[in-house]
């Protein structure tokens, strides 16, 4: 008995030895990842994991080169109540005999990853290693755009969305429908579904165009408040008189309740708990889709920094709950299209296109960055001539046919200005450039003992996130 009984004693204090070391020594660091239209973002988070659980591609991971990493594994996440981010199907789904590119993700989920890191500096070799607990939340990035939301009411976001309406033909039928109605009459529960179910047809149009600005988000991805009143709501031009029981004053209040009900649920939840942040953008698209693409890229891009509360996390600003995103990486993705000798001028136009809100963050303590960079190589350069020139291209295989084919896509300007400029001004078109664009299928994969994924600047997206922190 009393055998058992300092046995039982022992695991006890073994026990909460080990939760006070994980208390007070171990470092849990979480990062968000979010996309805008079309990015990548769930090839990002799985050639992330696959490429830090094999970093023989990491040569920029300055732990990992210094040999300081000894182990790096998967985890339970902390967070019962989220799905897991299904890291093991996506993979299988990128590297098999018959490559595809995984199915996107269309709600929050989590994974974590631990590494076992031994400290580097002068007095390295007095301390033992310690864990760094990575907690990857994955979420949409129509989810982040709709914090921009809780500061606007429903009259200014309705001025707003119907301006910006009036320059896309995709639009034409909702603004039409929207125009005839007359929302001082008496509100009609079939006129406020219609108008919801029209303006949701609009957002899947502009979504499917390559448009960046989708909001609200969850009328693309309603889950289980399809139907309900909260996503039953659409922007209307304001009557002159707005009588209580009216059309237009129910849309306002099933805004209001979308904000409160639906965003500040996801802000206070998740939003606010993370402490570094990637936001994928597919820069070339936008630019192959013309000036007017590129400006709702910038606007959308400074909201989403300002969303983001910028400034230097501190355990005082923790404790009393005003916690901010410390580092943020915006990274143009799909750089593979592209050969290296344009890569510059596309992290320079990402760049650019930060400016405005760059200064404030910076100025606020965080750290911002622009990236270009691809998550899963899927070409490889050749320099061919065309018209007895030279051109850097690449060449990979279509995803439409399965064919290979060989891409120049144009040539991006290195001074980011002959692109912002048009695109601030209104331009319907490109005055003297033509870019061009294709999709291209995974490669087929021969992967090393030690490898992860063939990628373009993935180690140093890694050193800027999280490099200080191993």
């Amino acid at each position: 008995m009393f055998s058992g009984l300092t046995d039982g004693i022992s695991r006890g204090i073994e026990g909460a030895g080990a939760s006070l070391s994980e208390t007070f020594f171990d470092t849990t660091l979480r990062l968000g990842v979010t996309g805008l239209s079309r990015a990548g973002k769930t090839v990002f988070i799985t050639a992330l994991v696959a490429n830090l659980l094999n970093r023989g591609r990491m040569p920029q991971l300055k732990a990992a080169a210094q040999g300081r990493i000894q182990a790096v594994y998967l985890q339970p996440q902390p967070d019962l109540t989220l799905p897991r981010f299904d890291y093991e199907a996506h993979l299988a789904a990128l590297t098999g005999d018959s490559p595809r590119w995984p199915t996107s993700t269309r709600a929050i989920s989590e994974l974590r990853l631990s590494f076992r890191v031994q400290p580097a500096g002068f007095f390295s070799s007095w301390r033992g290693p310690h864990t760094l607990h990575l907690d990857i939340v994955d979420y949409p990035g129509e989810w982040l755009l709709d914090l921009a939301l809780l500061d606007q009411s429903y009259e200014e976001w309705s001025e707003g969305t119907l301006s910006r309406l009036e320059r896309r033909p995709e639009a034409s039928a909702y603004l039409a429908l929207a125009r005839a109605e007359d929302g001082a009459l008496r509100l009609d529960e079939d006129k406020a579904r219609r108008l919801a179910a029209d303006f949701t047809a609009y957002l899947t149009a502009a979504r499917d165009k390559g448009r960046v600005d989708v909001t609200p988000g969850r009328f693309l991805l309603p889950g289980d408040l399809a139907g309900s009143p909260v996503l039953t709501f659409a922007p209307l031009p304001k009557p002159a008189l707005t009588p209580r029981s009216s059309l237009w004053r129910e849309m306002e209040r099933r805004y209001e309740a979308y904000k409160s009900r639906v965003v500040r649920p996801f802000f206070r939840d998740h939003f606010l708990k993370i402490d570094r942040q990637v936001v994928l953008v597919d820069l070339l698209e936008a630019i192959h889709q013309g000036p007017r693409a590129v400006e709702d890229l910038r606007r959308t891009m400074a909201e989403v920094l300002e969303a983001f509360r910028p400034g230097r996390n501190s355990w005082l600003s923790s404790l009393f709950g005003t916690h901010r995103v410390e580092r943020i990486l915006f990274a143009a993705t799909k750089a593979d299209h592209l050969h290296h000798e344009q890569h510059q001028a596309l992290t320079a136009i990402t760049a650019a296109l930060l400016s405005d809100a760059k200064s404030r963050a910076d100025f606020s303590g965080a750290r911002t960055e622009a990236l270009s960079l691809a998550s899963l190589r899927a070409t490889v350069e050749e320099i061919v001539t065309r018209d007895g020139v030279e051109v850097p291209a690449v060449r990979g295989t279509l995803l439409s046919t399965g064919k290979p084919a060989l891409m120049y896509p144009g040539a991006l300007p290195s001074d980011p200005a002959r692109l912002l400029s048009p695109a601030r001004e209104g331009a319907e078109a490109w005055l003297d450039a033509d870019y061009s664009l294709m999709t291209f299928a995974p490669a087929r994969l021969s992967l090393k003992p030690g490898e992860g994924p063939p990628h373009i600047r993935l180690d140093r997206a890694v050193e800027f996130l999280i490099g200080d922190q191993l």
